[in-house]
C-alpha cells in the first residue's frame, strides 16, 4: 500500500487548521500530522498555496441498479465515502466488488430500505419505468406491514452487513400525491430493532407533517428537509428532543421546485469539472425533477429550516441525494453544490460547511476510521489549490484525491 508525505500545506483536519504542516501516510493510513517538519526520505510532495482536506463524505446517494459510474465519479470529485440509502442487495454486492477493484469511493449501505406495498418510492418508479428488469427489482423489495415484519427486516439487513437502517415515511403531500405510508407502530419497531443491533436509523420524509411524525419515532437523522411550508418551532423542538441530525439535500430541494436550475447549470458547466463529468451526467444535472413546483413548494423553506436548525445546534450533514437516472444532481459534484448552498444560503462559514462533509458525518454514522486527518485513520485525503476555508468555491480546484492512500487515477501524473 502507498506511503508518501505532503508538506508545506495548509491542513484542515476536520475540526481545526494547521496553516502550514506535513502529513505522512504509511501503508494507506495517516501515521503523522505535524506543524513541524517530519523526517522522511520517501516520496514527498511540497504543496504551498494548497489545502489538504479529509475525504468528503456524501451521506445520501443512490447507485441505482448498481450503476458503475457512481463510485468512480464520486471519487474524482473528492468524495471518498458515499452512503447509499436504498438499493437492492444484489446491486450492493456488485458495488462492493467494484470497491475492491479500486479507484472508487468507499461504499456504506442500508441495502433495501424499509418499504411497504405501494409506498414510497414504488409508485414513482412504476410511473416512470416500463423496464421489465426494474419491475423485477421492485418485486424483491420489502413489503412490511406489522411491527414483527419490521423487526425481521432489520435482522435481515444485519445479515447483509449493512452500516445503518433507512426508513421511508412519505405521504406524497409535497408532490400532490397520496401514497401508502407506514404506521408509526411499524416505524417505531424498526427504529428500536436497529438500535438493538447498534445501527442508526435514518428516515426519508419530504413534508413538514411527515417529518414530525417520523421524528417522534426516535430516528437518529432525517435524509431530507422539506419545501411545502416554513419550519415551525415544533419542528426545531422535535429535532432537539430526539437528538436527530438533518441531511437537508438542498440541491435536490432546488431541483424539486425548479428554483435551483440556474445554479445546477453553473456547476455542471464549470470549466474545472469538464474532465471529471461525463456528458450524460452533465445533461441530467441541468434538468429539474420539478415534482414540488405545481404544489407551490419553495426552496427558501428548506434554506430557512437549515438556518433555524443550525442556530438551535442541530447537526447538519452534507448529502446530495445524487442518483441515476434521476435528474438535477450528479455523483460527487453535487456534494460541492451542497457545500456552496450551506455557505451562500444558510449562514455556514466555509469551515462549518467542510466539517459537515467530513468530521460530523463520520461521528453521526459511527465511521470511526475516517472523517479526519488524524494519525491512525484511513488516508482519505483531498488536495485543493487555494483556501476553501476562506472561499468554499476552492473545493472544486481539485489537484489530488486519495482513498486509503491510493491516488485516484484522474490525478496520476499531475502532482
Amino acid at each position: 500500500m502507498a506511503s508518501f508525505m505532503i508538506k508545506n500545506v495548509r491542513i484542515f483536519d476536520g475540526e481545526s487548521t494547521i496553516e502550514s504542516g506535513s502529513v505522512l501516510v504509511e501503508d494507506g493510513k495517516i501515521s503523522t500530522v505535524s506543524a513541524s517538519p517530519i523526517d522522511y526520505s520517501g516520496t514527498t510532495f511540497a504543496k504551498p498555496g494548497h489545502t489538504l482536506l479529509p475525504g468528503l463524505i456524501d451521506v445520501h446517494i443512490h447507485a441505482d441498479s448498481g450503476n458503475p459510474t457512481a463510485l468512480p465519479q464520486s471519487l474524482r470529485f473528492g468524495v471518498t465515502t458515499v452512503c447509499d440509502l436504498h438499493n437492492e442487495y444484489p446491486n450492493i454486492q456488485k458495488l462492493r466488488q467494484q470497491v475492491e477493484g479500486g479507484d472508487c469511493a468507499d461504499l456504506k449501505t442500508t441495502s433495501f430500505a424499509a418499504t411497504i406495498e405501494m409506498g414510497w418510492p414504488m409508485p414513482v418508479v412504476l410511473a416512470h419505468s416500463t423496464n421489465p428488469h426494474v419491475r423485477e427489482e421492485l418485486a424483491t423489495w420489502p413489503k412490511l406491514d406489522t411491527p414483527a415484519s419490521g423487526r425481521k427486516y432489520v435482522q435481515d439487513r444485519v445479515k447483509e452487513n449493512v452500516d445503518y437502517i433507512k426508513l421511508m415515511h412519505e405521504s406524497g403531500t409535497a408532490m400532490g400525491q397520496a401514497f401508502n405510508k407506514p404506521s408509526l407502530e411499524l416505524q417505531r419497531a424498526i427504529v428500536d430493532e436497529a438500535h438493538k443491533h447498534g445501527l442508526i436509523a435514518i428516515a426519508h420524509s419530504t413534508c413538514l407533517a411527515d417529518t414530525l411524525e417520523i421524528l417522534s419515532c426516535g430516528v437518529d437523522g432525517m435524509a431530507h428537509t422539506f419545501v411545502d411550508q416554513p419550519p415551525t418551532p415544533e419542528l426545531i423542538d422535535a429535532y432537539k428532543k430526539h437528538g436527530a441530525h438533518c441531511n437537508p439535500t438542498l440541491a435536490c430541494q432546488g431541483s424539486s421546485t425548479s428554483e435551483g436550475q440556474e445554479i445546477q447549470e453553473k456547476f455542471a458547466h464549470d470549466p474545472r469539472v469538464r474532465h471529471l463529468l461525463g456528458e450524460a451526467e452533465r445533461k441530467r444535472m441541468c434538468m429539474c425533477m420539478a415534482f414540488a413546483k405545481e404544489t407551490g413548494g419553495k426552496v427558501e423553506y428548506a434554506f430557512e429550516t437549515v438556518r433555524q436548525l443550525k442556530a438551535a445546534g442541530v447537526p447538519i450533514l452534507v448529502g446530495s441525494d445524487a442518483a441515476g437516472p434521476a435528474v438535477g444532481t450528479a455523483w460527487g459534484l453535487s456534494a460541492h453544490h451542497e457545500l456552496s448552498l450551506f455557505v451562500n444560503e444558510c449562514g455556514f462559514t466555509p469551515t462549518e460547511a467542510l466539517r459537515a462533509a467530513t468530521y460530523l458525518p463520520a461521528q453521526r454514522f459511527k465511521f470511526t476510521d475516517r472523517g479526519q486527518i488524524k494519525a491512525g485513520l484511513r488516508a482519505d485525503l483531498v488536495l485543493v489549490e487555494g483556501n476553501p476555508l476562506e472561499d468554499i468555491d476552492h473545493t472544486l480546484d481539485l489537484r489530488a484525491v486519495w482513498t486509503a492512500g491510493e491516488l485516484c487515477s484522474a490525478y496520476k501524473g499531475k502532482l
